[in-house]
């Protein structure tokens, strides 16, 4: 007895074993840059603004050229800063600044200058563009956008074997909330009235800015407007978050700073508590995986992480730039180096072994903790500077920076925005330092 089967199609199975050939064949995932070395003895163009770092180029004499706005211009002319005035537009997308930068590129060639490193979060991919100019490259470029793009970064990490939170671009609101309710319903908690609360991120900005959390789908009505999009959606990791500051030399990781915050957006602590200091060998691990799979191999990278109930470490975002909130400050006072020269040794390809192999410092050997403060105006007005006496008298006391600003009306800021001055502290006992970091967010600074 015979029987009749169906005709098959077999063109499925015939197309899928070729595709599998052929990807056997060929090389998939980044392509790596060939990281090509800047002239010897041209020099740095430093894209920004930052007295110590310029004062850290003149002690480790590399020749350099600031470029920065040109409201800097009569104080560079006044200080004898070498100097190169330049507007950088902010209201352009990427490939712009690109095309734009290439007349920058030209004028700085005349200047013998061969490198260019950014110290600002918003001058990462004009430095990147210089430099895809002056190595020839323009893969150097778009490299520099993973630090700048966030749904880039997330992905090139995610491909890289780092933890990361669900995530997905948004044009809109309604894109928002099918993010959201598909977020909690994989939680199986969309029949729930305590939803879990997801985030709301701009593409490209710096610190909290653009930042919301939305916590129902009435607040994406109410918190979120047409200026916050495009942006990255992101499911809510809950758990520790830190940052650190990661000094990188040939690929290698030469030094790792962790910090911790105490109160987000207001204060911070070097090194670390004990209870996230234990962490540091898991941490350094996810920040060699993210130098491999970012493919650094010179400069300072500025990641966060979120060490979660669990103890997993679940990667955040990462800035190619000096940090904020006088974390190198902090750092400086209790590791005894300088890190704005550590980041021009490591951002410099020409540096040798020799100069950076004795120049960190262990980082198990510490000078105690220091911490900052932020301090932000509650008002729209100021008229003076309130400074508690407990505050001075405190034992984790070291200085602080307050006064009266010139201008008595505050600006309209943007996330935490810009704040009027900062209470340092430093002690042995991290409790010292830790506990008024916490104890003044709600005192008013100024009057």
């Amino acid at each position: 007895m015979t029987f009749e089967l169906p005709i098959q199609d077999t063109s499925f199975k015939v197309n899928d074993q070729q595709d599998r050939k052929l990807i056997q064949q060929k090389q998939t995932g980044p392509i790596k840059l060939k990281h090509a070395k800047p002239a010897k003895g041209k020099k740095i163009a430093l894209i920004g603004w930052s007295i110590p770092t310029m004062e850290a180029m003149d002690r480790i004499q590399r020749p350099y050229i600031v470029v920065s706005l040109p409201e800097f211009k009569d104080y560079a002319e006044k200080h004898e800063i070498p100097f190169y005035a330049w507007q950088f537009d902010k209201d352009i997308d990427y490939e712009q600044v690109y095309q734009k930068a290439e007349d920058l590129f030209k004028e700085l060639q005349e200047l013998d200058v061969d490198h260019a490193i950014p110290l600002f979060e918003e001058t990462v991919e004009w430095a990147g563009a210089l430099n895809a100019y002056f190595r020839q490259d323009p893969k150097v470029f778009h490299h520099s956008v993973l630090f700048r793009d966030k749904a880039m970064m997330k992905r090139r990490a995610h491909i890289g074997g780092l933890k990361v939170g669900v995530f997905e671009e948004a044009n809109d609101k309604e894109q928002v909330r099918q993010f959201f309710r598909r977020i909690n319903a994989s939680l199986l908690r969309h029949h729930e009235e305590d939803h879990d609360p997801i985030h709301v991120k701009a593409l490209n900005k710096a610190g909290a800015a653009g930042h919301r959390m939305i916590r129902s789908e009435e607040d994406i009505d109410t918190k979120l407007t047409d200026d916050n999009f495009p942006s990255l959606v992101e499911s809510h990791l809950k758990g520790i978050e830190v940052s650190c500051e990661a000094f990188i030399h040939q690929g290698k990781l030469l030094f790792l700073n962790i910090t911790e915050y105490i109160v987000f957006g207001y204060s911070m602590m070097v090194p670390p508590s004990p209870e996230i200091e234990k962490y540091r060998p898991a941490i350094r691990e996810e920040v060699q995986k993210l130098v491999d799979a970012f493919d650094i191999s010179y400069g300072i990278i500025h990641p966060e992480f979120f060490i979660t109930d669990d103890e997993q470490v679940y990667f955040g975002e990462v800035a190619y730039r000096i940090p904020g909130g006088h974390i190198f400050d902090l750092m400086q006072k209790t590791y005894d180096f300088n890190p704005y020269e550590g980041h021009i040794l490591c951002c410099d390809p020409n540096t040798t072994e020799e100069e950076v192999k004795d120049f960190f410092p262990k980082e198990d050997q510490t000078n105690g903790h220091a911490g900052s403060f932020l301090v932000y105006p509650k008002k729209n007005t100021v008229q003076g500077v309130n400074i508690p006496d407990e505050l001075e008298e405190h034992p984790g006391f070291d200085k602080h920076t307050l006064f009266k600003p010139m201008q008595v009306k505050v600006q309209d800021q943007e996330g935490y925005g810009n704040h009027l001055g900062t209470v340092f502290f430093h002690h042995e006992d991290h409790q010292q330092v830790k506990q008024p970091l916490t104890d003044y967010v709600e005192h008013d600074f100024f009057m």
